[in-house]
């Protein structure tokens, strides 16, 4: 296998209210999008969305939310861009649900929940220094 994610889908209760909410982020629904799926060009990566109750089917898990601890994380560039986009998701339709502040690990961290729950951590970490085209390569 070779090392990389190519697509993370996240379940939503409401299609075309999450997509607003991720084009009121800065995000482009795609042409491949369709009536029950959307999908949104990340840096080397594709954000999709899809009804709970058919990702639950197409996994084959019981109800219409697949349970799971998963935390999706965007790395900012500053501790401001990281206040920045919190406020920014927040205007969009989420909720805060942990203020940024200085973290036990050394960096700057909050987090907001999506329109459908899905908790999305805005970190500042300067052991993990952004590319100038925003990806994180980790150092040796």
């Amino acid at each position: 296998m070779e090392p990389r994610i190519s697509i993370v889908t996240l379940g939503t209760a409401d299609l075309g209210a999450a997509c607003t909410f991720w084009e009121a982020m800065g995000l482009e629904r795609k042409a491949k999008s369709t009536p029950s799926m959307a999908f949104f060009q990340l840096n080397g990566l594709v954000l999709g969305l899809y009804p709970f109750d058919k990702l639950a089917k197409d996994c084959h898990l019981p109800g219409g939310q697949p349970a799971g601890a998963t935390t999706i994380a965007y790395n900012a560039r500053s501790e401001a861009d990281a206040d920045a986009i919190l406020a920014q998701a927040v205007a969009a339709g989420a909720t805060l649900h942990v203020p940024a502040h200085k973290a036990f690990w050394g960096g700057y961290s909050g987090y907001f929940l999506d329109p459908d729950g899905h908790p999305w951590e805005v970190a500042y970490n300067p052991f993990f220094p952004l590319n100038d085209d925003g990806t994180v390569t980790l150092p040796d």
